[in-house]
């Protein structure tokens, strides 16, 4: 359920939220991001990259160039995309952050939940 409501002019919305995600090269980038958002996970993904990642791994500092999907989905597809990601990518432990959107456009927000009700489209 997505409610929204005005606080001192703005618009806060529950409901919507933004992944991010990494990836190590921009073609597993290209097609997690086509793949989520051919089956509606989300309405959108941006690729951004490359991207430097300094990261502790197995005990080692790791400094890698990687690619950062910025995924935007409903609250209610968070289960379906996570498991969507673990399944089709590289690493052992992708990183997965949602966070929620707290504002945003009444159209941009209308988009989102638009291509992502349409699930059973694909």
């Amino acid at each position: 359920m997505i409610i929204a409501f005005r606080l001192k002019g703005n618009w806060v919305v529950k409901g919507f939220m933004q992944v991010m995600t990494t990836v190590p090269s921009a073609e597993e980038g290209a097609a997690l991001a086509h793949s989520i958002t051919s089956q509606r996970l989300a309405a959108g993904v941006q690729i951004i990259g490359p991207i430097r990642s300094l990261y502790w791994w197995r005990g080692a500092l790791r400094d890698e160039q990687e690619w950062q999907l910025v995924i935007k989905t409903t609250h209610a597809l968070l289960v379906a995309l996570e498991h969507h990601i673990k399944t089709n990518h590289s690493y052992e432990t992708p990183e997965i952050i949602a966070t929620e959107i707290a504002a945003g456009s009444a159209d941009y927000l209308d988009w989102i939940s638009a291509e992502t009700q349409r699930i059973d489209a694909s």
